[in-house]
């Protein structure tokens, strides 16, 4: 299969997932009445399911990213060849805010704005290496076949369990800082972020090995 197509499916199920993120963060908070935690539970549950659907679709065909984390680490295992790196998060990058983009114009929001919602401070930092290092470990320890179904458990939790509701993505930062919405994340907030998912993907790699490749470990189907 041809690196274009391959790099298409990251840039369609990037532009799907922050889709859902965002939308479904738009309807929740319209529909909530104010109740954050109802919002952040229709939040939760639409991306769930939407990132399982996902990883069953796509991951055949690029292998389910969505994430340039996602992408490094399958760099580092050699599991991505190095030419396939720059087109895959390019993908996701773009992707992400075509999928900000489409979610601020299906509900009647000015298609191009920035998020004021600032987030910050060394626990949503914490909260940010965890929910990464946790995202890698899993899909580095699934089962063959299993890591669509573990991946959405797992961020379906992450939400919750996490100061920062688990963005555990660099794409989805970067999406995210496109639509002022329950979802967003201002530019300001982007950065430490970033750096702090990249240091938990590399703290997952770090506990994967230290306890051992699995026997049947596949990480074909990653998210």
């Amino acid at each position: 299969m041809s690196l274009l197509k391959k790099s298409c499916a990251e840039l369609v199920g990037t532009a799907a997932l922050l889709c859902t993120v965002i939308g479904s963060g738009i309807m929740a908070e319209n529909l909530a009445g104010g109740n954050v935690a109802i919002a952040l539970l229709a939040n939760t549950l639409a991306t769930v399911f939407a990132l399982y659907v996902l990883i069953e679709i796509l991951g055949a065909q690029s292998g389910a990213h969505f994430n340039p984390a996602v992408s490094a680490v399958m760099l580092w295992r050699k599991e991505l060849p190095a030419h396939y790196f720059l087109p895959y998060v390019l993908a996701q990058l773009l992707g992400a805010v075509l999928g900000a983009w489409l979610a601020n114009a299906m509900f009647d929001l000015s298609v191009l704005q920035f998020s004021s919602k600032l987030r910050g401070g060394s626990g949503q930092w914490l909260a940010e290496a965890v929910a990464t290092a946790g995202l890698v470990f899993v899909i580095l320890r699934a089962p063959a076949g299993r890591a669509s179904t573990l991946v959405a458990c797992y961020i379906g939790a992450a939400y919750w369990f996490t100061a920062s509701t688990s963005f555990a993505n660099p794409a989805a930062v970067f999406g995210r800082m496109f639509s002022n919405s329950f979802a967003g994340i201002a530019p300001a907030s982007a950065l430490p972020f970033v750096v702090a998912q990249l240091f938990g993907a590399g703290l997952a790699l770090l506990l994967h090995a230290a306890l051992g490749e699995r026997a049947s470990a596949a990480s074909e189907q990653a998210s």
